[in-house]
């Protein structure tokens, strides 16, 4: 992956004598290499005369400036620029060294082929401080053997292995000429299945993504297209990205396509999606307290005053009237009390909770709440000594209480739970419970973890508000999946301790 330097960590170190202007600082400072480094905000904080004969820009202009905008200041390649930027974001993200090689111009506008290494920098409590950028221009060593490779391929494939982007490339006639490796990942296509097939496969999702001819159409007018979007996996599921779209150029700068770069933006969009679940229903929990309230006062009235006359001489008829006035009345408040316990914020007795021990011991209550009388199989696969969770006992209980009892409501005819426990790396315990159930259709899934909301008839649609708000307040998220006629599956993830 071209020439290996000088250890970063050791020009790293390097960076902090600039203020005693010693000898070492002298010898980075005209260094045979590219050395820059950049803060968390991607500026430029450091970079040596090697830099500034690169790029033929005085340092002062250099320095606080955007590392992109500084390399490739006189190259309109905003491809490029994307490519770059994706590698720094792999490197960053996962905290380890990148090294590529890529073609910047030099201040005389000539190709200069560049073995970079990236190298991402942590401050104190491991935070994110910045990375190092180490370059060694390596042309006349590529065009002495001969063997130098094309920019182009060379961040193609960079950008295809990463996980997180798909890159492809149509012709003029919307057919597929490359799809990389990232592609395949993303959208479950085999680079052999999907080559010369026409672009519309990913793109044309109805209202919920951009037409393909709307795409290009803005591309030929304006140069690029930049939006958030969606794109068609194999089996017809749209994810959400964010695409970037250019025209690709072929020898002698002739246009002969366009260029797609997609970012995954699907756990971003379930976060921004839990953010303003969260942000709702803490709206509604305020102004249901206050309707709870208001309802308790003339409530109790009511009770009281009935009472009170069911001790007078009236007819059968009467009291018969204040019986059933009686029962609705305390219908009521208990409907009252429910929602002041979604909306009312529970001091929680947090300590170590063994998920399989909580799950095992709500099992047997599930069969006595007033369920169908049907035949329901339950299947655990629970992971052997998985580690504790920190949490409110009682509390998870009720919640995977709530999740048994919701699933074998679903299942009217019968049918199988099926409850799973597993550790995700050493962050999270997963916890899923699945049915065969009726399910919900898509449409209502946004709806299901809202107050008041019930697929039943007797529902009081209070149950999986309930539980998402004990969920988050234990740092945790739950997550439905739901299919109708196939069943629905809870995903529940709590932090360990």
């Amino acid at each position: 992956m071209g020439v290996r330097f000088p250890s970063p960590a050791l020009l790293n170190m390097s960076l902090t004598i600039k203020e005693n202007k010693g000898i070492p600082y002298d010898l980075l400072d005209n260094a045979g290499v590219i050395v820059i480094y950049l803060n968390v905000n991607e500026n430029i904080v450091f970079c040596n005369k090697r830099t500034e004969k690169l790029t033929g820009l005085k340092h002062g202009d250099i320095l606080g400036a955007n590392w992109l905008k500084v390399l490739f200041h006189n190259n309109s390649s905003i491809i490029k620029q994307d490519m770059f930027k994706a590698v720094l974001d792999e490197c960053m993200r996962h905290n380890r060294e990148k090294d590529f090689e890529g073609i910047i111009l030099d201040n005389e506008g000539n190709k200069r082929l560049i073995s970079w290494n990236f190298t991402p920098v942590r401050g104190e409590n491991n935070q994110a401080g910045g990375a190092l950028l180490i370059g060694h221009d390596i042309t006349k060593i590529r065009e002495a053997g001969n063997s130098a490779k094309s920019i182009d391929e060379t961040l193609k494939d960079i950008l295809s292995s990463l996980k997180d982007y798909a890159l492809y490339v149509i012709n003029l006639q919307c057919n597929i000429t490359y799809f990389g490796m990232g592609s395949e990942i993303m959208l479950g296509w085999k680079r052999e299945d999907i080559i010369f097939k026409h672009a519309s496969i990913l793109h044309n999702c109805g209202e919920a993504g951009d037409n393909l001819d709307l795409i290009l159409e803005q591309v030929r007018l304006s140069g690029k297209f930049e939006k958030e979007t969606v794109l068609l996996t194999k089996t017809g599921e749209a994810i959400p990205v964010i695409l970037t779209v250019n025209k690709f150029l072929g020898s002698g700068g002739k246009h002969s396509g366009y260029i797609f770069v997609a970012k995954d933006i699907t756990e971003r969009k379930k976060l921004e999606y839990q953010a303003f679940q969260a942000e709702k229903l803490a709206a509604l929990g305020l102004l249901s307290a206050g309707m709870a309230h208001e309802i308790n006062n003339p409530l109790l009235v009511i009770s009281g005053r009935s009472s009170l006359l069911m001790k007078e001489k009236l007819s059968r008829k009467v009291k018969n009237d204040l019986d059933l006035i009686n029962s609705q009345a305390e219908r009521i408040h208990k409907l009252v009390d429910r929602i002041l316990k979604f909306s009312q914020k529970t001091k929680l007795d947090f300590g170590p909770v063994d998920v399989n021990e909580a799950i095992e011991f709500i099992l047997p209550f599930a069969q006595y709440s007033n369920l169908p009388n049907v035949k329901v199989e339950i299947k655990k696969n629970f992971e052997k000594d998985i580690r504790a969770v920190k949490g409110d006992l009682h509390q998870l209980q009720e919640v995977f209480l709530n999740l048994v009892i919701n699933a074998y409501q679903s299942m009217p005819e019968g049918g199988e739970i099926k409850i799973t426990t597993e550790s995700t790396g050493d962050l999270f315990a997963l916890i899923q419970i699945q049915d065969t159930g009726i399910g919900i259709p898509e449409e209502r899934l946004k709806d299901v973890f809202m107050p008041f909301f019930s697929m039943r008839r007797d529902g009081k649609g209070l149950g999986l508000s309930i539980c998402h708000n004990i969920i988050k307040s234990h740092n945790g998220s739950i997550e439905l999946k739901s299919q109708v006629g196939r069943g629905s599956t809870f995903t529940i993830k709590l932090p360990f301790i």
